[in-house]
């Protein structure tokens, strides 16, 4: 009997410490402002370290009493952010105020946490002095009578300095500053004194860090101007310099803490070293033009002057019905061979095509240089030797010549993978001479591509894309077929058959056109956050004749798609049928990466 007992009180004891030892309840909270607006009280809700606690469900007494005294800073700050300055803050824990919890003994448990704050009333700018100033300095400070936010005042205040430093003098300071409250008129005045110190110049650029690339070498890709006068935006723009050649994974800039002999200002950069090769891959597939594979290595720093070796393999035509086409090709890029923004290359390539209206062996071997003039603008030149054996409805022919091919590049769209808004433009012009007999002229050709969001989310988005290409000064049959054009495909209009459109010769056969306008047009819907629908229609136009000549033939085809995107770009699925024309019937598949244009 007693020892039953015994077993009864021991049960009834582990139960009620089990009970005890369950989970802490969990936080809650209440935010009551007296006046004010909505937007107070959203500043105020975020401000709170507390408020960001009940969101994680935080129950940990200790790390909840510590936040509750934060907020008494917190709120405050937000307070003057929004022009309140004599504000009273109360915040409670279970009911008591946290100011008045001793550290050495905290509550076991917290349940609620109230905040109950007095804004009072808003406070207007009275007097605001922020000098002095650059003399062709444009700053938008506060007026007299605005709504005294402290957040305004900090930003008038570093406009200031940046206009100083834009005007050379990177040391500037704040010297004094100064905030008055006259609570009976609820004026605040505000006076801050600037030092600008001297106007200073680029001393050396000093480097920080091992790097894989030449010292030498980085100076001269990031083009420091030492000597010119100090200018905020040459710095950024030597930072983007060194970004831009793939060869660095970061880039910092930092300015001297002293100034040298004749206000000089020495430049610290430290560069982390990317990983130096770099191998992908690509893959397409279409009905009518089978399945295509690509792939590439890169080397960024080959010979340790940031020189990026790029080898490039792609067999296509895979189960088309024409035949299979090959390219191996290598290219080299310097940079900062001509100045900082001008680099230069060399390249060679050899090519096999077997295309639907002729078979070609081509070779080339080239030199170049690209010009960057801004972050969409560059341009580049070139001049290659090209030596060509065709086969075709003309006949066994061989080309040789001397191309010099030429570019233009604007890209604008806010996303080169999935823009909703923005254009691109590049227009290319490439003159040859003729060697051996070869026939010269020019071929010409433009792209123009427009993007543009019908709502405020991007959630769709219509897009489009003007191409236009001509050869002029030979005779049609005395072209090269890589300068001719065809229509139909991927590339300009899905739904027909690839290269379906074309020029036929008098004595039978058929070649390329000497002139080619096409139109796509798509509106992309995006269904969920990663999947969108697609539907577009595309229109091709080929003549033997020029460009504006009216006795050529065209051709339409329609349909839809999807896109999933992936972190290398959209997963591409098109279903085209031809909608005009006589170059093809039925349906025709395209599957790939990345958006259509």
């Amino acid at each position: 009997m007693r020892s039953s007992l015994v077993q009864y009180l021991a049960s009834i004891a582990l139960g009620l410490s089990m009970l005890g030892a369950g989970p802490a309840l969990a936080l809650e909270t209440s935010l009551r402002v007296l006046g004010g607006d909505d937007d107070l009280r959203d500043a105020l809700d975020a401000a709170s370290a507390v408020r960001k606690l009940e969101d994680i469900n935080e129950t940990d007494p200790q790390t909840i009493v510590s936040a509750a005294l934060s907020d008494y800073r917190n709120l405050t700050l937000a307070l003057y952010s929004n022009g309140y300055y004599s504000g009273v803050v109360n915040v409670r824990v279970n009911g008591r105020e946290a100011a008045d919890i001793p550290l050495v003994n905290l509550p076991s448990n917290v349940r609620r946490v109230s905040f109950v704050i007095d804004p009072g009333r808003p406070f207007r700018f009275g007097q605001v002095d922020i000098a002095p100033l650059p003399a062709d300095a444009d700053l938008d400070l506060p007026q007299r009578g605005d709504r005294a936010r402290s957040d305004d005042i900090q930003t008038s205040v570093d406009s200031a300095v940046e206009a100083w430093r834009d005007a050379g003098h990177a040391k500037v300071g704040v010297a004094d500053q100064r905030a008055t409250a006259n609570h009976a008129a609820r004026r605040l005045s505000v006076e801050t004194r600037l030092a600008p110190g001297p106007r200073v110049v680029f001393g050396d650029l000093v480097l920080n860090s091992d790097s894989a690339v030449r010292a030498k070498q980085i100076r001269r890709i990031a083009g420091l101007p030492t000597g010119e006068v100090f200018s905020p935006q040459t710095l950024e723009t030597a930072a983007t310099r060194l970004e831009r050649t793939g060869t660095f994974s970061s880039v910092v800039l930092s300015e001297a803490d002293t100034l040298g002999p004749g206000n000089s200002l020495d430049i610290g950069v430290s560069v982390t070293d990317a990983k130096p090769r770099r191998f992908g891959f690509g893959a397409e597939v279409s009905t009518d033009e089978g399945l295509a594979l690509s792939s590439f290595w890169l080397h960024r720093n080959y010979l340790g002057g940031a020189e990026r070796l790029r080898l490039d393999g792609r067999v296509s035509g895979i189960g088309s019905t024409s035949g299979i086409d090959a390219l191996a090709a290598a290219r080299i890029d310097r940079p900062a061979v001509f100045g900082p923004d001008t680099n230069g290359f060399l390249f060679a390539e050899a090519e096999r095509l077997d295309e639907p209206d002729f078979r070609s062996d081509r070779v080339t071997f080239g030199a170049g240089a690209s010009r960057i003039y801004s972050p969409q603008f560059e341009a580049e030149v070139g001049v290659a030797l090209n030596y060509s054996r065709t086969e075709d409805d003309l006949g066994d022919r061989e080309f040789l010549f001397l191309s010099f091919p030429g570019s233009l590049t604007y890209d604008g769209r806010d996303d080169p993978l999935t823009p909703t808004s923005g254009y691109y433009l590049n227009a290319e012009g490439t003159p040859f001479l003729g060697l051996d007999d070869t026939a010269s002229g020019m071929r010409a050709y433009a792209d123009a591509r427009g993007y543009f969001a019908l709502d405020t989310d991007a959630r769709i988005v219509l897009a489009g894309r003007l191409q236009f290409g001509t050869v002029f000064g030979a005779a049609i049959e005395d072209i090269h077929p890589d300068f001719l054009f065809y229509s139909g495909g991927s590339n300009t209009v899905r739904g027909q058959p690839f290269q379906s459109l074309n020029v036929a010769l008098d004595g039978g056969g058929e070649i390329g056109g000497r002139s080619f306008a096409g139109a796509s047009t798509e509106v992309r819907v995006a269904l969920r956050d990663r999947l969108s629908a697609v539907a577009f229609y595309d229109i091709g136009y080929i003549t033997d004749g020029d460009l504006w000549d009216t006795d050529g033939d065209s051709h339409s085809g329609a349909g839809l798609g999807v896109r999933y995107l992936t972190p290398i770009g959209p997963l591409r699925v098109d279903i085209g049928a031809p909608t005009g024309g006589d170059t093809g019937d039925g349906v025709q598949l395209y599957i790939g990466i990345g958006q259509a244009f």
